[in-house]
């Protein structure tokens, strides 16, 4: 696979601790896409990677509504709570090819999945703005999760107009509710956007 390395950036998403084993919103296997993200960081020019950054009591945490259950409604268990262990990039992730970090998810009655837009739709992250400035027009996705953040980040930026490759093997799924994954992969592809494997970038 042949990419403008001029017109590219690689986007890692949430590569955070509470996504991983051990963490509040652990995704089966999430450590498992640390090493192939820091193969393909060393191949951009450009990657910026994304921080869920939640404040206590955010409106997304089940514990901030009477009698709510964790996976139930859009809820989930508390997360990624701003300044936590939790909140912190996996320690085997290599921060330095990171130019931009974009933190989502902070403000306490508006949710964040996409690296692009808050979950009103409407909001703005900064992300695109940066990312034009830069003259960049293809984006390369990787990371956690990829039925929520990560098909959110790849949806939006197809409509935004990038051209938008998302790496299969370098992404994991929450699996939540039953089917998640397969009706994120499905529609990022009739959207146009690429599903390719890591060999194919970094060869």
């Amino acid at each position: 696979m042949q990419l403008d390395t001029a017109k590219s950036a690689f986007i890692a998403i949430d590569v955070q601790n509470d996504f991983c084993p051990g963490g509040a919103l652990a995704v089966p296997r999430g450590d498992e896409v640390v090493p192939i993200i820091n193969s393909l960081s060393e191949k951009f020019c450009l990657c910026v990677a994304t921080q869920d950054w939640h404040p206590c009591g955010h409106v997304s945490f089940a514990s901030s509504h009477a009698g709510a259950q964790p996976f139930a409604d859009g809820l989930w268990p508390d997360h990624c709570i701003q300044g936590s262990r939790g909140a912190d990039f996996h320690p085997r992730l290599m921060q330095e090819p990171y130019r931009l970090i974009v933190r989502k998810g902070f403000r306490a009655e508006l949710d964040s999945y996409s690296a692009f837009f808050e979950n009103d739709g409407l909001t703005p992250t900064g992300l695109d703005g940066y990312l034009r400035g830069l003259g960049v027009s293809i984006v390369v996705l990787a990371g956690l999760a990829l039925d929520y953040c990560v098909y959110y980040s790849a949806k939006d930026a197809a409509k935004l107009g990038y051209s938008v490759f998302l790496v299969r093997d370098a992404a994991r799924s929450v699996g939540a509710p039953p089917g998640s994954e397969e009706r994120a992969m499905a529609d990022l592809l009739s959207r146009g956007v690429a599903i390719v494997d890591s060999s194919e970038v970094i060869n």
